[in-house]
């Protein structure tokens, strides 16, 4: 049965708050390589979560939400994964290991969120509301809710965590946050419909999926200083965990793109038959694992061959994430793999 517990959060009976807090779990690093592989497939049209046994490619389990889960976020300690439900006005809590539900935390229209990667912050978009909400991680101590533009989407940070990046899809533009001051830096105007948001090698990347390029954009004034060309409808980017790879979801045109890291230029192009690719995540083989919005469905593609096999999972699959990161030293982001 659940329980709200003083600071607003619903948790299953048996589990301490102080594990939705983010207490890190003794020897977790030590034996993450040991978990048995699992994927957990947001699937926004379902209201719910496909939990996938990597290894024999069955779904194992299908977790409810409320409404419509999208995107997910791994906190410094790994200790639960958050998934957002911006329907639901939820932020739902999994044991990363196990895919046990740990209960959710009442919040208005988480639709994307990260955390800083000095673990200072924890920021939330608000797509429906046109709002970012910037919240102190340590306890999710609202500090300021922002209307800095129309139906706020994706973002991402810079590495020193001094600011944050947020795509803005209905206004066409891109808003640099000061997060210290809880102020807008800048906002620079870059096509209809931008999608994710990436810092990469001291640019701003963002997807612009009415305007088929990627811009680059300079992290201090926000001029575009590039645009990448990867199809129609770019939606968003990932960084493989080498660095060896930058991949751009073409969710109109139907395709992955493979872009060189350092000069973004394209490497390799991969149909997936207008499935809408959406986001992915990289399994410890190399193969990448990629939700299908339009089709109900995973492809699990190899990036060698180009052959991809698919798992049916809910109605409009979008965020993905693999337990199989749990093993990786560093910050474990959506983007940055």
């Amino acid at each position: 049965m659940p329980v709200l517990d003083r600071r607003g959060f619903l948790t299953q009976a048996g589990i301490s708050t102080a594990a939705l807090a983010g207490g890190l779990r003794p020897g977790r690093a030590a034996h993450a390589a040991a978990l048995r592989p699992m994927a957990f497939v947001m699937n926004s049209g379902a209201a719910n979560v496909s939990v996938i046994d990597m290894t024999t490619r069955k779904v194992l389990r299908t977790l409810p939400t409320l409404r419509e889960p999208s995107h997910w976020a791994l906190p410094p300690d790994r200790s639960r994964l958050l998934v957002c439900d911006a329907g639901g006005n939820a932020l739902f809590y999994f044991d990363p290991e196990t895919g046990q539900e740990m209960g959710h935390r009442v919040m208005a229209d988480p639709y994307q969120i990260g955390y800083s990667p000095d673990g200072r912050y924890f920021l939330a978009n608000a797509l429906r509301l046109n709002f970012v909400e910037i919240y102190r991680a340590s306890d999710f101590h609202l500090i300021k809710r922002l209307s800095v533009g129309g139906m706020p989407s994706h973002l991402d940070f810079s590495p020193d965590s001094r600011v944050s990046f947020h795509s803005m899809q209905q206004s066409g533009t891109l808003v640099a946050i000061d997060l210290a001051r809880a102020e807008p830096r800048w906002t620079a105007k870059i096509g209809k419909v931008p999608a994710g948001v990436l810092y990469h090698n001291g640019k701003v990347l963002c997807c612009v999926m009415g305007a088929n390029y990627v811009a680059v954009l300079d992290p201090a004034s926000g001029e575009i200083v590039g645009r990448i060309h990867t199809g129609i409808g770019p939606h968003n980017l990932f960084l493989t965990p080498d660095r060896k790879t930058l991949y751009v979801t073409n969710r109109v045109g139907g395709t992955l793109v493979a872009l060189d890291p350092a000069t973004l230029a394209v490497r390799r192009t991969y149909p997936l038959h207008a499935s809408g690719p959406d986001d992915l995540a990289v399994a410890p083989d190399g193969k990448l694992w990629i939700a299908l919005r339009f089709r109900e469905q995973v492809a699990v593609l190899d990036p060698v061959s180009g052959h991809y096999d698919t798992i049916d999972v809910g109605r409009s699959p979008h965020g993905i994430f693999l337990n199989t990161m749990l093993a990786r030293p560093g910050l474990v982001t959506a983007e940055m793999l």
